[in-house]
């Protein structure tokens, strides 16, 4: 169901929240959290809000959508649409389109629309602000989630977020490489256990998940870490053998390989959004290992 309610007040749309849960069954006791969203463009609405829902299902919660709509209109006017039921998952959604000088002041006009007692989580799906817990949503957050995929220079994004950062923050970038480091650390766990001295991670240019693990090695071991353009591998060198964990870009198979002994393939395919979306919403406390990985990026070898 969904409800276009042009040229409205916060009041408002309060009403009609009551009003359509009643009609569709959504009960406010039952959210966990309260989710904001603030894409920067109409053209990843929809994706956004789609990866929202999905992560919902493990997550319910109310989805606030903050859009900016024209911020020179002489008048502060407010658009919202209301969705619930159907396709939004386990979840109520509110979308806010802001003009005029409501468009400065999104946290003001979200606020009526926070659930009590449970946590605020703010998302920016494309275009981060540069210190999350300074922007005025993420004031209102306890857990922070930027994507630097999205963003327009998708390395220079990542790497921004060591000076931006602030406990509580988080990247959909680092939630992307939770599988690849899973099978690495596995793989460096078995015989003969010995130090790596040296480590490469190649893949997209424009793939910031691979800066960040590129990163994490870099913090983990005390050899070069090279970061490369080419096909999608890690390569761990150590003494007596490499160990080469690689997928096709498209795949959804990778193999291992290490010096010596048979090829295992396993299961790895890329991590949809709302997947890697639901992931950070199971920890609402801050990842120091997340933190450490981009320190890490300064020391990565590009090449």
């Amino acid at each position: 169901m969904i409800i276009d309610m042009p040229d409205t007040t916060t009041t408002a749309v309060n009403k009609k929240l009551d009003e359509l849960r009643e009609k569709v069954g959504a009960v406010t006791m039952g959210r966990v959290l309260t989710l904001i969203v603030a894409p920067d463009s109409d053209a990843i609405l929809e994706e956004s809000l789609e990866a929202a829902n999905n992560a919902s299902h493990e997550h319910p919660s109310r989805i606030i959508v903050t859009m900016r709509g024209d911020p020179y209109a002489d008048e502060p006017r407010l658009d919202a649409q209301l969705r619930a039921g159907g396709d939004t998952g386990a979840t109520e959604v509110v979308i806010l389109n802001l003009s005029g000088p409501l468009a400065g002041h999104a946290a003001s006009v979200v606020t009526p629309f926070l659930l009590p007692d449970i946590p605020v989580v703010a998302w920016w799906p494309d275009v981060a602000p540069a210190i999350p817990a300074q922007d005025p949503l993420g004031k209102l957050a306890i857990r922070r989630i930027t994507d630097a995929t999205n963003g327009t220079d998708p390395l220079s994004a990542i790497k921004s977020r060591r000076s931006g950062y602030t406990a509580g923050d988080t990247d959909l970038a680092w939630a992307r490489i939770t599988y690849w480091r899973a099978l690495l650390t596995s793989a460096v766990d078995l015989p003969p256990h010995e130090p790596i001295e040296s480590a490469l991670v190649s893949g997209l240019k424009a793939e910031p998940a691979l800066d960040i693990l590129a990163g994490w090695l870099a913090s983990r071991i005390d050899g070069p870490v090279r970061r490369a353009v080419g096909e999608l591998k890690v390569e761990l060198v150590r003494k007596s053998e490499t160990i080469v964990l690689s997928r096709p870009q498209q795949g959804r198979t990778a193999t291992l390989s290490r010096t010596a002994k048979p090829e295992a393939l396993l299961p790895l395919a890329r991590r949809e959004t709302g997947e890697c979306l639901a992931e950070d919403l199971r920890r609402l406390d801050p990842d120091e290992i997340y933190q450490t990985a981009l320190e890490g990026i300064e020391k990565v070898q590009y090449v």
